[in-house]
């Protein structure tokens, strides 16, 4: 027996919507750019952030990761050696104005960026995360070599001082910046791979 209904009105079936989400193939070219750009100019201001910030397991001896080299390094091997270079000027202005212009950043990031642009053009190492995390380690080395070679010019330093922080803060950086190097070279890397197909469709 059927019981009657108190309810006047019948249940309607819940209708789903489905919400396709246009592909960015089919995107506009300039709203394309401009989603580039702003990963671009994001993942740099996170770097920005992340340089003065020490996390649990981002420390070795007081020392963190080089973000700005390591998005210089990920930056430049995909692009040309002026391209690389103006780069690692432009992080190296961005991070005195954060620590202190003498010496400049600008001169270590920009000599980061020019070599690497470089080996990436002659093909001297492969795109993998072993290779890129290798370069990392050594553009780290280099980069601390002429920033304390730097800080002698002035003579108003001892140099024994500078030489003894240096063989200090050279290893922790190179280490730390090499272990952490996949972490913004990966997703970038696949973010500048798909604008760079997407582009030459």
């Amino acid at each position: 027996m059927k019981l009657p209904s108190f309810n006047s009105k019948s249940k309607q079936p819940k209708q789903r919507f489905n919400s396709r989400r246009i592909p960015l193939s089919r995107r506009h070219p300039a709203l394309l750019q401009l989603l580039d750009s702003g990963v671009t100019i994001g993942s740099v201001l996170l770097c920005l952030f992340l340089l003065p910030t020490r996390l649990p397991g981002m420390e070795l001896l007081g020392i963190g990761p080089n973000w700005l080299l390591i998005w210089v390094v990920a930056w430049s091997v995909k692009r040309s050696v002026w391209a690389g270079t103006l780069a690692g000027i432009v992080l190296g202005f961005l991070q005195d104005a954060m620590t202190s212009p003498e010496p400049s950043h600008a001169i270590t990031l920009g000599l980061v960026g020019f070599l690497t642009g470089l080996i990436q053009k002659q093909r001297f190492i492969q795109e993998d995360f072993i290779s890129v995390a290798l370069i990392v380690f050594i553009m780290a080395i280099l980069a601390e070599t002429v920033f304390a070679s730097l800080l002698t010019l002035p003579r108003d330093r001892p140099a024994e001082y500078i030489w003894a922080y240096y063989q200090r803060v050279t290893l922790a950086s190179a280490i730390l910046s090499s272990l952490w190097a996949p972490v913004i070279y990966y997703p970038l890397n696949i973010w500048w791979e798909r604008m760079k197909v997407l582009e030459s469709q």
